[in-house]
C-alpha cells in the first residue's frame, strides 16, 4: 500500500480511549499516534496495555500550532457535521493526518479550519472516538488497500485481485523471450 496516516485526538481526556485508539492505530499500521492538549491523566499512557508505544512513535502537543504537518500530507477532520462528507464516498489521499475530536467536544474551529477535509461517519449520533478512530481507519484500508470489490450475494467468493503485469520490454527480442517465457509457464 503506497503512502502512510496518522492519527490523532484533539483535547483527549479519557486514559483509556487513548490506549484503545493507539492500540488501533498500531494495528492498521499507521505511522505514528498523537494528541493535541489533552487531559494529564492521558500524557501518562498508562492505558497502553498492549505497549503500541514500542511499535509506534507518540507525540503529545500542547497546541494544535505544535503540530508539524508532513510535507505533502494532507489533515482529514472527523466530526459529525452538516458540511462534512460522508466517509463512505470519500477518496482517501495518499499521505493522511486523521484528527478526531475529544469524548466531550468537538473539534475546535481552528482545528476545522486547518483541515483540508472533514469527514463524518453517517451515523444517528456520535460514536466513542476510539470506535470512531477505527471506522476511519477500516475505511482507509478498504479504499487505499487494493482490495477487490465484494461479491454481489452475501457469502460469495470474491474474485482475488489480478497480478499487476509489468510492461513487456521495449526491445523487440527481449519481448518475444518475454512473451515465450509466459507462454511456457
Amino acid at each position: 500500500m503506497r503512502g502512510y496516516f496518522a492519527i490523532g485526538v484533539e483535547g483527549l481526556s479519557k486514559p483509556m480511549n487513548a490506549g484503545n485508539l493507539m492500540r488501533s492505530a498500531h494495528a492498521f499500521g499507521a505511522a505514528f499516534f498523537f494528541v493535541v492538549d489533552p487531559h494529564p491523566r492521558v500524557r501518562d499512557m498508562a492505558s497502553d496495555t498492549s505497549k503500541s508505544m514500542a511499535s509506534i512513535p507518540v507525540y503529545f502537543h500542547d497546541t494544535l500550532d505544535d503540530l508539524a504537518m508532513p510535507r505533502k500530507a494532507q489533515m482529514i477532520g472527523v466530526e459529525l457535521t452538516d458540511e462534512a462528507v460522508d466517509l463512505p464516498t470519500f477518496r482517501h489521499p495518499t499521505s493522511a493526518i486523521y484528527l478526531l475530536g475529544s469524548e466531550r467536544t468537538s473539534l475546535s474551529r481552528a482545528a476545522i479550519a486547518r483541515c483540508n477535509h472533514v469527514v463524518k461517519i453517517p451515523t444517528a449520533f456520535c460514536v466513542n472516538v476510539a470506535t470512531a478512530g477505527a471506522i476511519v481507519m477500516y475505511d482507509r484500508l478498504w479504499v487505499v488497500g487494493g482490495f477487490p470489490d465484494r461479491g454481489v450475494f452475501p457469502g460469495a467468493p470474491v474474485e482475488k485481485p489480478k497480478d499487476h503485469i509489468h510492461g513487456l520490454p521495449k526491445a523487440r527480442r527481449l519481448r518475444e523471450r518475454a512473451e515465450n517465457e509466459k507462454s511456457d509457464s
